[in-house]
């Protein structure tokens, strides 16, 4: 029976590998199934990049961003050298200048002189007793005494030696009054830095 469906219904040829019969092999149906399967895709430097049907041209001809390249340090110039090197030297000057007082040799005595003035005294007069003393220059503090021949003598007295101080000028002035005659001795005795004793003498005379 022959109907208007029947009419219009075209036959369409199927592949042969859509056609399944019995006892029929289906490894070749099976293998070009898994062949239609999309490729997984690969992890590359963190890029994906995909394979198979579906990948447009843009994808394909992308290109992977380049990693930054190190950084490079341009070598020190001789200018900046030079410009370093002359603070430096100008600090090392400063502190070699400070610290020389300490570092130095330390105070000392090389030559030392007593005179009075004038040999023979007069009535009611007044000798001048003058002591000279000379250093190496380095700075420091001279301590000394008067002792005179009448049994007295001056406390511990000091002078102050600064950097390049080579002479200390010592005076003692002794007075007389009255008739008589006495010869005197006077003594300058240096306890530092280094103990030294020095003496003069003068005569008293008034008849």
């Amino acid at each position: 029976m022959t109907t208007q469906d029947d009419a219009d219904y075209s036959a369409t040829a199927l592949g042969s590998h859509w056609v399944v019969r019995p006892g029929q092999d289906r490894t070749l149906v099976e293998q070009d199934a898994q062949e239609e399967r999309p490729t997984r895709p690969d992890r590359v430097e963190g890029t994906v990049l995909r394979f198979g049907p579906g990948v447009t041209a843009a994808a394909a001809h992308r290109t992977h961003p380049a990693l930054p390249a190190a950084p490079s340090f341009p070598a020190p110039s001789g200018r900046r050298l030079r410009r370093h090197t002359l603070p430096a030297l100008v600090v090392l000057c400063v502190l070699a200048f400070l610290a020389w007082p300490r570092l130095g040799p330390p105070l000392a005595v090389r030559t030392a002189d007593i005179t009075a003035r004038p040999a023979v005294l007069g009535c009611d007069g007044t000798a001048r007793i003058a002591g000279l003393v000379t250093t190496n220059g380095r700075p420091g503090t001279l301590s000394y005494r008067w002792v005179r021949s009448d049994g007295t003598a001056s406390g511990v007295l000091e002078e102050v030696m600064v950097r390049g101080q080579t002479r200390a000028r010592l005076q003692l002035r002794w007075t007389f009054q009255g008739t008589g005659h006495h010869a005197a001795r006077v003594e300058l005795r240096i306890i530092s830095p280094a103990p030294r004793t020095l003496t003069t003498r003068f005569t008293y005379d008034c008849p």
